[in-house]
């Protein structure tokens, strides 16, 4: 059973928590992590680059010069694309919808796997809290430096929830979170750190992550999530 260090927003360990193998020995097929990675960043596409077609430019439509006499090759508009200013040639155009569809058991098999990489390599770190009074960004930059997370580091915190009830049938209904606003504000300075609630991450976050931080409730977030 893999363990992972708990730390104080004074970067010094405070303890150390066991985590299920179902995360720190995850497997996953490599081709299904890359699929499910190449997707993510497909769908992060506008597809809304447009360029002009020499119909579409705003143009004299004047000859540029007479057709015979000059010696030169015959031209028809000022559009053509060989002019400045004129329409391009095979630019790109807005695309019709490129979604690519992400099999729900895939991806929860390809952020366990990260998840278990990141395990595996000590990159994964618990934090005592990440709430606070006030926004101040010694506190965390102190803690980024004391505790030794270096690159990018991604800070997790777990989100909030009612329980809502139907007859016999109760589930948690995910609400508005305010109570790590003063810890994200805290972080805003500093170069290559970034905060998200657990519920929101996928897997291009982790990947992309040198480091993470997150608190014991979002770890067993991730843990009721994934397993």
């Amino acid at each position: 059973m893999a363990t992972l260090k708990k730390y104080n927003f004074d970067g010094k360990e405070i303890g150390q928590v066991h985590i299920d193998d179902a995360f720190a020995k995850a497997e996953a097929n490599g081709q299904m992590v890359k699929d499910y990675i190449t997707a993510i960043r497909e769908n992060a596409r506008q597809w809304s680059a447009n360029t002009q077609t020499r119909g579409e430019v705003n143009h004299s439509t004047k000859k540029p010069h007479p057709q015979k006499g000059g010696g030169r090759a015959r031209q028809g508009r000022l559009s053509s694309p060989q002019y400045k200013g004129g329409g391009r040639v095979f630019g790109p155009r807005p695309k019709f919808d490129q979604h690519v569809r992400i099999n729900k058991k895939e991806k929860k098999a390809a952020i366990r796997f990260l998840i278990g990489e990141k395990i595996r390599n000590n990159k994964i770190h618990l934090i005592e809290t990440t709430e606070m009074e006030a926004p101040k960004t010694r506190v965390i930059a102190n803690f980024v430096k004391t505790a030794g997370v270096k690159g990018r580091v991604l800070f997790l915190g777990e989100g909030e929830y009612v329980k809502l009830t139907e007859g016999e049938t109760t589930w948690d209904v995910s609400v508005k979170c305010n109570k790590h606003n003063n810890f994200a504000l805290s972080m805003r300075n500093i170069p290559k750190t970034e905060f998200a609630l657990a519920k929101n991450i996928n897997g291009y976050h982790i990947l992309v992550a040198h480091e993470i931080v997150m608190t014991e409730e979002a770890l067993e977030e991730l843990k009721q999530w994934l397993c």
